[in-house]
């Protein structure tokens, strides 16, 4: 059976908080702003036809201001908060049909949940907390410590072990409350501003830590934030929230170049343009390559034709070899090689797809020629122009 293709898919949300909360889902009600339903029912409507898509692996934000329904959201994912209408589904199946038997085996084997506060047990050592949910599984002793030691070092922490939580720093702490998460092995990541109570300095490595875990553990994590620079830096996507519906959704560049309205594009105002527009959205096609198995003659006039000094030389095995320059060309062609297997060329600074402005800059600004954009296997993507560059920032501002 094939997979579907989202990990979490949620349908038609709504929460609302009060008594008799049903009468805020009458369609006659429904359309009211939250205010008039606060003032006329004593309801508060936290979340509003919530509906989105976390694809398998990747990273999905929620950010919005403090009351905007985010935290609510993360935890009606799993029931925590029963959702008042709508679906929740994880892997095509409806959790809000669950019984409660289906729901605690979903949520130990399934899912795992990291919050602001760690909420360690202080009278356990590092690696019993870290070993807690598999604890509660039924895991014996030394295969949950096995887990749990393994844990603890991807999240950094080796050596603290046999540590207590009051010997730690908030950082360390939350470490620990990140490694209890993962030695479940959960297939998704509810993670509730979990590096809202930290100093900014221990902020950012957090956020570093968690980045650098994802290239290897690859896991589908749902993230809340009220920190844009956060989620444009941590998310594959951006849902923002404005009481309690989702107001926009797309990539960190679609939100900051492409605002929906004038409370996304508050937002976004301050923040530098160079930080999410990446090289694959402003390359260009090359002017023009030449192949290695080409010889000379044919390479100057290609660079006549076009009216260059240089071009990209590409290596037999369709890898970008580097530049060649027209003055390197007449050597190849003085020595009457009928190739340019050999020749001295001039190495081409290059960079990936995926890289943003503010990376290429300095690049840009030590060649004089165009910088190459190749993909993982070494094949030349496209070059960029230091006037693209330019263009790039100020077609998006």
């Amino acid at each position: 059976m094939d997979e579907p293709e989202y990990q979490i898919e949620v349908r038609n949300l709504w929460k609302v908080f009060g008594v008799r909360p049903e009468r805020a889902l009458d369609p006659s009600q429904a359309s009211w702003s939250r205010a008039k339903i606060r003032e006329d029912l004593d309801l508060t409507v936290a979340l509003r036809n919530v509906s989105f898509e976390v694809k398998r692996s990747e990273v999905f934000v929620v950010m919005g201001l403090s009351g905007c329904g985010k935290s609510t959201l993360v935890r009606c994912l799993i029931r925590l908060i029963e959702a008042s209408k709508g679906q929740v589904y994880f892997e095509g199946e409806d959790i809000r049909t669950y019984s409660s038997k289906q729901l605690m085996h979903f949520r130990r084997s399934k899912v795992a949940m990291v919050f602001q506060h760690y909420a360690l047990l202080p009278h356990r050592r590092v690696i019993d907390n870290v070993a807690y949910g598999l604890e509660i599984r039924g895991m014996g002793k030394e295969a949950r410590h096995r887990a749990a030691s393994d844990a603890i070092e991807a999240v950094g922490l080796k050596g603290w072990e046999d540590g207590y939580p009051r010997e730690m720093s908030g950082g360390m702490q939350q470490r620990v409350g990140l490694a209890r998460a993962l030695a479940v092995n959960p297939d998704v990541l509810l993670m509730d501003e979990p590096f809202g109570g930290l100093d900014p300095l221990i902020r950012r490595e957090m956020q570093d830590e968690l980045i650098s875990l994802q290239l290897n553990l690859h896991k589908t994590i749902v993230f809340i934030t009220h920190d844009l620079d956060e989620a444009l830096k941590i998310g594959d996507r951006i849902a923002i929230m404005r009481d309690g519906e989702i107001v926009q959704e797309g990539s960190p560049e679609e939100i900051v170049t492409l605002p929906n309205d004038q409370y996304v594009a508050e937002f976004v105002r301050d923040i530098s343009k160079a930080k999410v527009i990446r090289a694959k959205t402003f390359m260009q096609e090359p002017n023009a390559v030449v192949y290695e198995r080409q010889g000379p003659r044919a390479a100057l006039y290609t660079m006549d034709s076009h009216g260059l000094d240089a071009v990209f030389l590409i290596a037999r095995d369709f890898t970008l070899r580097g530049i060649l320059t027209k003055e390197q060309a007449r050597l190849v062609e003085s020595q009457q090689n009928e190739s340019l297997d050999g020749a001295r060329i001039t190495p081409a600074l290059t960079t990936g797809p995926e890289a943003y402005i503010e990376e290429i800059i300095p690049l840009a600004a030590r060649s004089e020629y165009p910088i190459a954009v190749v993909g993982d296997n070494g094949s030349l993507l496209g070059e960029i122009h230091r006037g693209n560059l330019l263009a790039g920032i100020a077609d998006s501002s």
